[in-house]
């Protein structure tokens, strides 16, 4: 595989943990218990905070950006009635297990006993600003932008950020598909982190490739935006979004590009791969080996953006980086 279009690590002075006011820290403070509460909101890395987990049984914990790692809140175990108090203050759960606070972008994941009684909470902080200014210059190609990394450095951010970018500030017409409303936060109305974007909610995760043809059909998108692509109607739904002129934002679990490679369902989100024998001229010519990867067809995204770290991204050209 060839070398990456480009790799940075942003600057410290943008710092994608700075703490904004509509991150709304407190309302998430707020439903867990008091004594918690308290000490978070006195805890000076409460701007590195990833998520506060409250399992029955276990000390509670809260898990940091920095160094860090995951740190204990207290020395006493977590008792059901704690769980049950948290429960009152949120949202409900979808079948994915997953709830919200309403006005904001936190997100509540659950954990069920075979009875299926919540027994664990991961309790998860929502940022409204990320580290768009890495990738900014990329918006005015107007080209598809895929999103890999690992779950917790920031994908969903980073897109949430775009649609605002895409929309106030680039004058597009984007739509959000929103599943869980992972993207702009739980509630009717979205959060104003994305912008004047508009919000298609998604009733039930099996269901995110039918909307994201619905948004197509329905509402004349120049950009769609959807959040955790995995199985393979969700991709087939890119290929003809794709197809149709419309800019896609969208973000898969993976460390890095080769993972989507060698991952038969998500391949083709990169224009599926296959080994092509070239002859010893073509060979000679590239400076290569005689057995290459190449794309079987265009890719629906154009540009993959690895995020290795919060601060630390590799961006690929698609149709270069597949040569070797």
């Amino acid at each position: 595989m060839t070398a990456s279009y480009r790799c940075f690590r942003a600057r410290s002075s943008l710092s994608c943990c700075n703490t904004h006011a509509d991150d709304d820290m407190s309302a998430l403070f707020q439903i867990l218990p008091c004594d918690l509460r308290d000490t978070l909101l006195c805890d000076p890395s409460q701007d590195q905070l990833v998520e506060v987990i409250l399992d029955l049984g276990c000390l509670p914990q809260a898990h940091y950006i920095d160094d860090s790692g995951r740190r204990y809140l207290r020395n006493t175990e977590v008792s059901m009635e704690e769980i049950q108090c948290v429960l009152k203050e949120i949202g409900q759960f979808g079948g994915d297990n997953r709830a919200g606070i309403e006005g904001t972008l936190h997100r509540i994941s659950a954990i069920r006993n075979r009875k299926g009684e919540v027994i664990g909470l991961t309790c998860r902080v929502g940022r409204a600003r990320g580290q768009i200014d890495m990738v900014r210059d990329l918006l005015d190609f107007g080209e598809s932008i895929l999103f890999v990394g690992r779950p917790g450095v920031g994908k969903t951010t980073v897109v949430r950020e775009i649609s605002r970018v895409l929309s106030d500030e680039l004058h597009k017409r984007v739509v959000i598909v929103d599943t869980s409303n992972e993207i702009g936060g739980d509630g009717d109305i979205p959060h104003s982190a994305i912008g004047g974007a508009r919000r298609l909610q998604v009733p039930d995760p099996s269901m995110q490739h039918q909307v994201m043809i619905e948004a197509v059909e329905n509402h004349m998108p120049e950009v769609i935006i959807i959040d955790e692509i995995g199985t393979e109607s969700e991709v087939h739904a890119c290929r003809t979004i794709a197809e149709r002129g419309v800019m896609l934002i969208g973000t898969a679990h993976g460390e890095q590009l080769e993972n989507i490679i060698k991952n038969p369902t998500l391949s083709d989100l990169i224009g599926g791969v296959v080994t092509v024998t070239l002859s010893d001229q073509e060979a000679r010519i590239r400076n290569c080996s005689k057995s290459v990867l190449e794309r079987k067809t265009p890719s629906p995204f154009p540009f993959l953006i690895e995020i290795n770290e919060r601060d630390y991204w590799i961006v690929h050209r698609v149709s270069t980086t597949l040569r070797q």
